[in-house]
């Protein structure tokens, strides 16, 4: 395989990546514009395979997406929706508390929530839902709230982030999801969410809440308008930011799905995009632990193969997800433990069942 990379134009960086040798912003262009995508895997499961040896990691979570008002409303989302809108939803605190209620016999490790930048409701709800859930269910991790969402409840509540996180922290929260960062570039903000927090911003609520201890995720949503260039200054962003907190524990590129947006002529992604998206991405975030291959977002089967592009967890069971099937996803919208392990094991890996810091639960 070392003769299919030389052949293929990137035995320099394959030497780097041997090397445990940092790959340059053009080192990422060079591999994103490679035609030979077996090289670029080949390369990334050199990456996947020292961090993280055969793992490949799963979780058995629930999703609860408590609102779907939202004032920025993006062009690139089907989920957001006006408060007057017909398909506008909000669950009352009692609402998302019974979400996890109705799930108490299952072997549920994290509940998942996002939602809306919705407009009306205070503080004190954000809080109420962590503390209801935290009542029921006391050892379940809450990953909550996108910073883009911890900006905004700052906001209404006229504090500051760092206060604003401290006191979703008393309340329960115990980590923070990677949603919101789209791609960081200036241009595409102002062409596709123009009222959303910035690129900088968002990064400084992650920087701020890893210095409060908490560990947070990162995204970058591909496939739209964005260019190659646009993608790796994105990553490079996020590599930087890493380097100086170290409190990021996964990379998640997310497919766009363009059914129900405003972007609805644009086609879905390609395969070979997805695959090179995750390969890229280990290649470059050499100091992030964990690249997640979303099988929501690309399904099952590109997920199987990711696990040999870069990719070590497909996420989880995820129960009742929402934002991507109002973009037209067509996955199903949960998967069993049975149906996570058989799909890890046909890879060729050891399917993990992990707690949302990694912990390990069980190895199959």
């Amino acid at each position: 395989m070392d003769e299919l990379v030389v052949q293929a134009g990137l035995g320099d960086i394959l030497d780097k990546i041997r090397g445990g040798e940092r790959i340059s912003i053009d080192d990422a262009l060079r591999l994103y514009r490679s035609p030979n995508l077996l090289a670029v895997g080949y390369l990334a499961n050199i990456v996947r395979e020292r961090l993280n040896g055969n793992n490949a990691y799963f979780i058995y979570n629930q999703h609860i997406n408590y609102s779907n008002k939202c004032t920025n409303l993006c062009k690139f989302c089907a989920f957001g929706k006006d408060k007057s809108a017909d398909l506008a939803y909000e669950m009352s605190v009692d609402e998302a508390v019974q979400k996890v209620k109705d799930r108490m016999d299952e072997p549920v490790s994290e509940v998942h929530i996002v939602g809306g930048l919705h407009p009306d409701l205070p503080f004190s709800y954000y809080l109420d839902v962590l503390r209801g859930i935290k009542a029921v269910r006391p050892e379940i991790h809450i990953q909550a709230f996108t910073c883009v969402e911890i900006a905004h409840l700052a906001e209404i509540a006229g504090k500051g982030i760092e206060e604003t996180l401290m006191e979703l922290m008393a309340a329960g929260m115990d980590s923070i999801p990677g949603g919101g960062a789209e791609v960081f570039s200036p241009r595409i903000r102002k062409l596709t969410c123009e009222k959303k927090l910035s690129g900088e911003d968002w990064l400084e609520v992650a920087k701020t809440a890893h210095r409060l201890g908490l560990r947070t995720n990162a995204t970058m949503l591909y496939g739209h308008i964005e260019t190659l260039e646009e993608r790796v200054d994105h990553l490079d962003a996020l590599r930087a930011a890493q380097d100086e907190t170290g409190g990021f524990l996964a990379f998640i590129p997310l497919a766009f799905h363009p059914k129900n947006t405003e972007m609805a002529d644009i086609s879905r992604t390609t395969g070979i995009d997805d695959l090179k998206n995750i390969a890229v991405a280990r290649c470059f975030l050499d100091n992030f632990p964990h690249i997640k291959a979303y099988w929501v977002q690309i399904g099952p089967k590109m997920a199987q193969v990711a696990l040999s592009f870069g990719a070590d967890d497909v996420d989880g069971t995820v129960k009742e997800e929402i934002i991507t099937h109002m973009a037209g996803a067509e996955t199903e919208q949960a998967m069993s433990i049975n149906e996570l392990v058989r799909i890890i094991k046909e890879a060729g890996r050891t399917p993990i069942q992990r707690g949302t810091l990694y912990d390990v639960i069980k190895e199959y």
